[in-house]
């Protein structure tokens, strides 16, 4: 889940079960705790490491066994902080409160993606994906936001048409910018669904302030609203998951194949739109569908090359293996390029719908005719940078020196 989500997640819960008796603090503790997992980026930020993203992103911050500690940490400074600047806060006891219940929403929405997060570090290292939420869900941050803006549009009754007018504008602009950028990456729907958007923030901003009644809802009943939607669309996420999951299966089932890794991974643009991903001892069945399609979803299949002592080398590095925690869906190719020996690892969690295009996550080893490592790195860095670097010194098990980048 992206921060901004993150962030307007944790100030709908603080606006809608706190501030009204705790104050503007409170708010803004659960805004702060709903984003403060996401400052392990910072130790990317200073590594050269470019599988920092493996090894700290989703770590620590994002645990519930480091929740308490940053929890009491976090209220502690805050009340500190407040002290100073001679604001009254709420208790220290109530912060952590408020802390606590926000980290732990960052977390959970992290494990409902299917980057998945180690929800349980240091006790174990295993990420948990259920695979409810796509990672940028913009219906999902639509919902946390709307009751917000509406509150915010009521609280003066001479300014809210013109509020809520200019606030109809902005979203129903963004609908429309949100289409352009799922036709622009291949997930396209239709344009109509612009218009229903439009319609619905219509209803949500315009109504309430041409209403009487909508002076008479007080911000946390809006934001509190704003929590029963978000759990129910949540739940319609797992209700399909549920039904993708058996749409995979059933492939699985009815073609005899081998399993090693199965998932239904949600995709944009909405709840109705799944891939499947089916890792079997020799490649990863891949399909796109959507739920509303009674026929059976199609699934293409893409083999690993056959395995030779590049890849079984490859497969030793300490790197690789560092890598193999992360990746879900792998398929293993092997080519040889400029007199190089290359193995890729391509992800296939994230399934693109352009041709030819490599999948974000993909990492990639380059060999000499000796065995030894010239080059590794992401493919396109898993970001699409689209040259691997040698990211590590030699290891000492080379005999030679490597190629400098």
């Amino acid at each position: 889940m992206d921060t901004i989500t993150h962030g307007i997640a944790g100030a709908l819960i603080g606006k809608g079960y706190f501030s009204d008796r705790q104050g503007r603090v409170a708010t803004f503790a659960a805004a702060l705790g709903a984003v403060f997992p996401d400052c392990d980026v910072v130790a990317e930020l200073f590594s050269r490491d470019p599988l920092a993203v493996v090894k700290y992103h989703r770590g620590i911050t994002h645990s519930f066994v480091g929740l308490p500690f940053f929890a009491a940490g976090l209220a502690w400074l805050t009340c500190v902080v407040a002290r100073r600047l001679r604001i009254e806060s709420p208790s220290w006891s109530m912060l952590t409160l408020i802390y606590a219940i926000s980290l732990a929403s960052h977390i959970l929405l992290d494990g409902l993606t299917s980057f998945g997060t180690r929800m349980w570090t240091p006790i174990s290292q295993q990420r948990v994906a259920w695979d409810w939420l796509f990672i940028i869900d913009f219906t999902f941050t639509a919902i946390l936001l709307t009751p917000q803006i509406s509150a915010w549009v009521c609280g003066d009754r001479d300014k809210a048409f013109r509020r809520g007018v200019w606030m109809w504008i902005v979203f129903s602009a963004g609908a429309a910018a949100v289409w352009e950028l799922a036709r622009t990456i291949g997930f396209p729907f239709r344009p109509w669904i612009i218009a229903v958007w439009s319609g619905i923030f219509a209803i949500l901003f315009l109504v309430p302030a041409r209403s009487d009644w909508g002076y008479r809802i007080r911000r946390a009943t809006w934001c509190r609203a704003g929590v029963y939607v978000t759990l129910a669309y949540v739940a319609a996420c797992g209700m399909a998951h549920y039904s993708a999951l058996r749409r995979v299966k059933g492939f699985a089932s009815n073609n005899d194949v081998t399993i090693k890794r199965i998932a239904a991974l949600p995709m944009p643009p909405c709840l109705l739109d799944w891939g499947g991903a089916i890792r079997t001892t020799s490649g990863v069945y891949q399909s796109h569908f959507d739920l509303r399609d009674a026929n059976g979803p199609a699934f293409r299949f893409s083999g690993d090359s056959p395995r030779d002592e590049y890849t079984i080398r490859a497969m030793q590095l300490p790197e690789v293996r560092l890598y193999w925690t992360f990746v879900r869906f792998p398929v293993i190719r092997t080519s040889s390029e400029d007199g190089l020996h290359i193995v890729d690892f391509l992800e296939n969690r994230f399934i693109t719908r352009r041709k030819n295009e490599i999948p974000p996550f993909s990492y990639r080893v380059a060999f000499d005719d000796g065995a030894n490592v010239v080059e590794e790195g992401w493919e396109q860095n898993g970001e699409w940078l689209r040259r691997p670097e040698k990211i590590v010194p030699p290891h000492e098990s080379d005999p030679s020196p490597r190629k400098q980048p």
